[in-house]
């Protein structure tokens, strides 16, 4: 019997995305709409809504649905932004964020990875998405400066280079740690950057 992934779906959205916290309908909209299951290994599909993360080869995962909420929301996108995301993955961060925002600039090092998620979200009809394999640690300084980054992957300490290619009034949120990991959230203001701790977290390394 085919499985409700639509049902799954809205499950997913209340139980582990609205009833923690997150609330701006834009950010639920969006993920209960984009479809997950698309994004896993075949093999993984049954647990696709699961709240937890899951194995997509080459040594990654696709993070925790509440965290993929939960990190786009914070950066407060209201429609129409310039979004860098730094490490594409299976890409379903990527197609969240193009529900939401104008364009998503993405990089992702590991090229089989890169072609998966591309094919994925260009069968989806995805078309405000460009896309880059190589080391996003530097950015995409050609296309600075974005109103919103997001780094999908833990950086050993905080990455200058992305920082100078926030907007001024933009906000980058990442993990930063190595065994130890939090989730900061990065305000660039015309003084300067104000930073907060948000959460611990365990991703990836950045590479």
């Amino acid at each position: 019997m085919d499985r409700d992934f639509a049902r799954e779906r809205r499950l997913m959205t209340d139980s582990q995305i609205r009833a923690r916290g997150v609330r701006d309908p834009l950010v639920l909209a969006a993920m209960a709409k984009v479809p997950r299951h698309l994004f896993v290994p075949e093999g993984l599909r049954p647990h696709a809504y699961a709240d937890e993360p899951l194995p997509i080869g080459d040594g990654q995962t696709i993070s925790q649905p509440y965290i993929v909420a939960y990190m786009t929301e914070a950066l407060g996108l209201r429609g129409g932004e310039r979004v860098l995301e730094i490490g594409t993955g299976s890409g379903y961060q990527t197609a969240v964020l193009a529900e939401i925002a104008g364009e998503v600039w993405t990089i992702e090092i590991v090229e089989p990875l890169a072609l998966r998620s591309r094919a994925i979200l260009d069968g989806l009809g995805t078309t405000n998405v460009r896309y880059r394999i190589g080391d996003g640690s530097k950015g995409w300084p050609e296309a600075a400066p974005f109103d919103a980054v997001i780094v999908t992957a833990a950086a050993p300490q905080m990455p200058v280079a992305l920082e100078g290619q926030l907007a001024v009034g933009g906000r980058m949120i990442i993990p930063v740690g190595t065994d130890l990991q939090e989730l900061y959230l990065v305000r660039r203001t015309k003084k300067g950057f104000d930073k907060e701790r948000r959460l611990a977290v365990r991703f990836v390394p950045l590479i």
